[in-house]
């Protein structure tokens, strides 16, 4: 099934990744979620929680933010920079502003809105990993690509069911 029919996509290269899934709500309102970085440990299974550098620039390309991520064996932080903000459309970042791109982009569909997570490793993020890790570079990027590969469906999961619970009590709310 594609997104359009409920379904999900997948394609991924060594360094990118992206699927998507179909969610009843709209593109606006799905945006108005995936952009709100403060909300993002409700549904990231590494990143727990995000917060602005600067509350004035908050969602606006430019901005930084820093993100708290944790794992059975590792606790890290974050810098990201916002690189696409177009309500409705795309939000995306640049973690180290030149190391991996994140980011959701959003399509209308006949049943609501495509959601597109996509992540790639950048350049700067490759030779950062072969400065800090050396021969063990490589390893360290497998391992890092293994969690968007395993987290990306996780994150679409949650915010689908995020996006379609609330839509849903809005509706009966209405009624």
């Amino acid at each position: 099934m594609t997104p359009a029919e409920g379904g999900s996509t997948r394609e991924t290269s060594v360094r990118s990744h992206q699927e998507s899934v179909t969610v009843e709500a709209s593109a606006e309102k799905l945006y108005d979620l995936v952009s709100d970085i403060t909300r993002t440990g409700e549904w990231s299974p590494v990143c727990r929680s995000c917060w602005w550098d600067d509350e004035v620039e908050a969602g606006q390309v430019g901005a930084w933010f820093t993100g708290h991520n944790e794992l059975p064996h590792r606790t890290w932080e974050t810098r990201s920079e916002v690189v696409a903000a177009e309500r409705g459309r795309e939000f995306a970042w640049v973690v180290g502003g030149s190391f991996v791109r994140w980011g959701f982009t959003l399509a209308p569909v006949e049943t609501g809105t495509a959601l597109t997570e996509s992540w790639k490793f950048l350049p700067g993020g490759i030779a950062m990993f072969e400065d800090k890790f050396g021969d063990n570079a490589r390893v360290q990027i497998a391992d890092r690509t293994q969690q968007a590969l395993e987290g990306i469906p996780k994150t679409l999961r949650a915010i689908k069911r995020i996006a379609e619970s609330s839509t849903n009590a809005s509706e009966a709310a209405g009624s």
